[in-house]
């Protein structure tokens, strides 16, 4: 498992982009006007919105509290230092628990029963792979205090038991969350647009005209902010 993770570390930032254009993938309903009655879509949108931004939540606050400083070197995984505090202190793997929460959710408000049923477990075979690659690393590298870390902390649920006083004991850091997260929330706002917009065409009155308007009002306004984004991380006029 640990060389099946390695070769997937290198190609992690893809891995998620895939798993999302599969979205539009035609399949089954996951819930169907025949047994969930006239007003199923209640499910998949409330459902799947709620799951998904549980996700992007943990990730946010996983990125502005302690941002450990784990992208990989060469294609390897890699770690300046062991991080223990934030939500690390909750969880081992947040940001993986925020990916597989954003991406069940969406498979949800996708009403896509494929996506749910084949797409997800495969990712988390995925990540399960390269969770353990990284493990591997960080065992190597820092020995007894990560095996110390491993005891107290979940690999995948976070534990809930003082999560308050790590909130309440940090500050959050807004602009790391912006600079490190707006890549990541454009492309999964696009796919919640994209999705809402094809998949219930009645928020728009069933009209065409109307979703397209819409939609091209709303992905112009996200292109806008997320091209203002990159110019002023590339200027340095934004930073932490």
């Amino acid at each position: 498992m640990v060389s099946i993770g390695n070769f997937f570390f290198k190609y992690r930032n893809w891995i998620f982009i895939l798993f999302y254009a599969a979205l539009f993938i035609p399949s089954w309903p996951l819930f169907s006007p025949a047994v969930f009655g006239e007003h199923y879509y209640i499910w998949p949108i409330g459902l799947g919105l709620f799951i998904t931004c549980l996700g992007q939540l943990i990730r946010g606050l996983t990125i502005g509290l302690a941002y450990i400083v784990r992208g990989g070197k060469e294609g390897k995984p890699y770690a300046e230092g062991l991080v223990t505090e934030g939500i690390f202190k909750h969880c081992r793997n947040p940001l993986y628990v925020g990916n597989i929460l954003m991406l069940l959710g969406v498979g949800i408000l996708a009403n896509s029963l494929c996506y749910v049923a084949i797409m997800i477990p495969v990712f988390l075979f995925i990540y399960q792979a390269i969770v353990l690659a990284e493990e591997n690393f960080l065992r190597g590298k820092f020995g007894p205090g990560f095996d110390e870390y491993c005891k107290h902390v979940n690999r995948w649920f976070p534990s809930l038991k003082g999560l308050g006083k790590t909130l309440g004991s940090m500050e959050f850091n807004w602009k790391r969350w912006i600079l490190k997260e707006h890549t990541t929330q454009f492309i999964w706002l696009i796919g919640i647009v994209l999705l809402l917009l094809l998949n219930y065409p009645f928020l728009t009155g069933n009209n065409e005209y109307c979703r397209n308007l819409t939609g091209g009002i709303v992905l112009g306004i996200l292109v806008v902010v997320y091209v203002m984004i990159r110019i002023l991380k590339k200027s340095g006029r934004f930073h932490e």
